[in-house]
């Protein structure tokens, strides 16, 4: 039900006091996996992403009503999931007062909990995606397995597309270094 009804037409329910509530349920019911996927993969752990997917949420609902429609519904959840989980990394690494190799470490061994159901050749893929900076691992996530072209990132992350391909290629290079060495 949830993806029959356009972008469009859920933003104009939205508009609609009487309408709000409903069209933000069918909004969270239409994108939450997406938008958890998006997030599990920058946040890794199944706990952690659920609390930024929620943080995510509060956003989309507070700043929706000034959504300007520049560009899709969808796209500028990205960018929100994006940055929330952008910021929640760094705030761990600050809490945590450790470098980035332990803060990749720590949550390599998150990888072998029960919401990750991969065999070893795609844990030892995550492991190796979990080397990366956040901006390649951004990127190739983004590319990989959401399959979203370079374009439409550019929108998303505010990054030119030379930028970007220059990410994606860095990123492959040092995956496969890493799946050869290891």
């Amino acid at each position: 039900m949830a993806d029959e009804i356009s972008d469009s037409d859920l933003l104009e329910m939205f508009r609609i006091e009487s309408s709000r509530n409903h069209a933000f349920h069918i909004l969270v019911t239409k994108y939450q996996k997406r938008v958890y996927w998006q997030v599990r993969r920058i946040i890794i752990d199944h706990d952690d992403a659920n609390d930024v997917v929620q943080n995510v949420f509060i956003k989309v609902w507070k700043n929706l009503g000034t959504f300007k429609e520049a560009s899709s519904l969808y796209t500028w959840m990205y960018r929100i999931a994006t940055n929330e989980s952008l910021t929640f990394l760094k705030q761990k690494r600050a809490n945590m007062y450790v470098p980035f190799d332990s803060v990749s470490r720590s949550l390599s061994h998150k990888l072998d909990d029960n919401y990750f159901s991969g065999d070893a050749i795609q844990k030892k893929l995550q492991m190796a995606i979990l080397t990366l900076p956040d901006k390649q691992r951004i990127v190739f996530n983004m590319k990989y397995y959401d399959n979203i072209k370079y374009e439409q990132m550019s929108e998303m992350l505010d990054t030119s597309v030379g930028a970007l391909k220059a990410s994606y290629h860095h990123a492959v290079k040092k995956i496969e270094a890493f799946l050869k060495n290891n």
